[in-house]
């Protein structure tokens, strides 16, 4: 038996990942990755950066990809709650500006695996978050866009009871509209 499930979503390439957690008394142990398996199950990434950041309830980062230097990314939860967000952007994909949206949390401990020529970005739920990922590509901010976390082509339905106007980056508020986003 494999260490991991992998759910294939309505979008092609986009999975969520439930790991495999062995507890006891002491707590538990997981594997994050097996290169071995995530193959197998058609994610053949060469991962070359890890990144991590914490964030307080009502904080939405996003939604961003890399214009030339496109990034997949396999995205985590190690402490509190997210809603995830995955917004196709590949050019002629019959799921062009389809979204699609996962709560990831360190209870339900799943993954999201997210292809090259997506946007993503993610809402804190809890009181704090600290968000981990892995990318198969450096970062390059020169090429950096985004499109609106609100934007109405998109739709997104951002779970925002309890939380009202989500926390924005300067850089975040000030993106173009899905109509312009083409990778």
């Amino acid at each position: 038996m494999g260490k991991f499930l992998f759910h294939r979503t309505e979008i092609d390439g986009v999975l969520v990942i439930e790991p495999t957690v062995y507890g006891d008394q002491r707590g538990y142990f997981m594997e994050t990755y097996n290169r071995t398996e995530f193959e197998a199950a058609g994610i053949s990434c060469e991962f070359v950066q890890d990144n991590q950041s914490k964030s307080r309830k009502g904080v939405l980062r996003g939604l961003h990809f890399q214009k030339v230097h496109q990034q997949a990314k396999l995205v985590r939860v190690i402490k509190g709650e997210v809603y995830d967000v995955a917004v196709d952007l590949r050019r002629g994909s019959p799921t062009w500006g389809r979204y699609i949206g996962v709560t990831l949390s360190d209870k339900n401990r799943k993954q999201f695996f997210i292809p090259k020529g997506f946007a993503h970005g993610f809402l804190v739920l809890s009181e704090e978050a600290e968000f981990v990922y892995k990318c198969d590509e450096l970062y390059h901010p020169e090429e950096e866009g985004g499109i609106p976390w609100n934007d109405p082509a998109v739709g997104v339905r951002w779970p925002l009871d309890g939380i009202g106007e989500p926390c924005l980056s300067e850089k975040d508020r000030r993106y173009g509209h899905l109509v312009d986003c083409f990778l």
